[in-house]
């Protein structure tokens, strides 16, 4: 082996240790990840309005995108149609009532007089009671006229109760034909496009908030002893010129299972190679990208590593 070949692989061996005795220094290592919300249609029928563009920033509860509702409005006007003309059948006894009840005051009237009368010796107690036994069918014509009418209404409103749960149903589907964004953020993918049929909770685009990522990371068993929720760690990047940046995290998730756990019972030592998830949420200012590599520092990192 010549001198020069000797001295080749002593600097790889060098190069070698130096990356590993510097991956060795910090605690985790992870990818960043966005909380995607997947957003879908409720309702099936042609897309009539979709404009949202891959990278754009939509705020919480703006319209999107709407599905047709013809067919819903249609159904609406029938169910609606269909009601008015049940209600034109609801009975109104009062002008029937009104008539009895004009009678009744003229026989009062005749009572008072035939009493009078009657208290004089000038008319018979038969008239009175003539005028009194039509007076109490008058009450009970007013009465069944009353019963008539009641009757017959509850038939009517019966059948508009139904009516009335399938106009809310149509109304509400008219409603879910309207797709609102949930959440503000940036739109990382579109999977639709206007003039599409689309069904019910076929996923029309993905939007994430890029103002906070998550850090999924890994660390070992032995050093779940060393983490908990809510624990404030930092996360380097690599910066320009081999530097790294440095930003707060704060641990939001610790996994209760190792990944890929083993089937058989492992020794001491087999068991350090088992990784637990853990997730950092880290706030962005725009340098943080979904899918860029991170380290993660339980304590701080030394000033060499970090750029200013």
């Amino acid at each position: 082996m010549n001198t020069k070949t000797i001295i080749l692989m002593a600097v790889l061996v060098a190069l070698a240790a130096g990356c590993t005795n510097e991956e060795e220094r910090a605690d985790a290592y992870g990818h960043f990840e966005a909380d995607e919300v997947r957003v879908s249609a409720q309702v099936g029928g042609p897309l009539l309005r979709f404009d949202l563009q891959e990278g754009a920033t939509v705020a919480a509860g703006r319209l999107v995108a709407l599905v047709d509702t013809m067919p819903a409005f249609l159904q609406k006007q029938q169910i609606e149609a269909t009601m008015r003309a049940l209600r034109g059948k609801l009975q109104d006894p009062e002008p029937e009532i009104a008539v009895l009840l004009e009678q009744q005051d003229v026989l009062e009237r005749e009572r008072a007089r035939l009493q009078r009368l009657v208290a004089g010796n000038a008319a018979t107690q038969k008239q009175l009671d003539d005028v009194e036994g039509r007076l109490r069918v008058l009450e009970r014509q007013v009465a069944a006229a009353r019963a008539r009418a009641s009757q017959a209404n509850r038939a009517i409103l019966s059948e508009l109760e139904p009516l009335r749960a399938r106009l809310r149903q149509v109304e509400d589907q008219l409603l879910r034909s309207h797709v609102y964004n949930p959440v503000q953020g940036t739109v990382l993918v579109t999977l639709a496009a206007a003039g599409e049929v689309v069904a019910p909770g076929r996923p029309l685009y993905v939007v994430a908030p890029l103002d906070t990522l998550v850090l999924r990371a890994w660390i070992s068993e032995p050093q779940l002893a060393e983490v908990r929720l809510g624990q404030q760690v930092h996360v380097l990047i690599d910066g320009p010129r081999g530097s790294h940046l440095a930003y707060p995290g704060t641990i939001s998730r610790i996994a209760d299972q190792a990944e890929f756990t083993p089937k058989v019972v492992q020794t001491r030592e087999e068991r350090v190679h088992l990784v637990y998830a853990i997730e950092v949420r880290v706030p962005n200012d725009g340098r943080l990208k979904v899918g860029m590599p991170a380290e993660v520092w339980f304590e701080k990192p030394p000033a060499e590593e970090v750029s200013e």
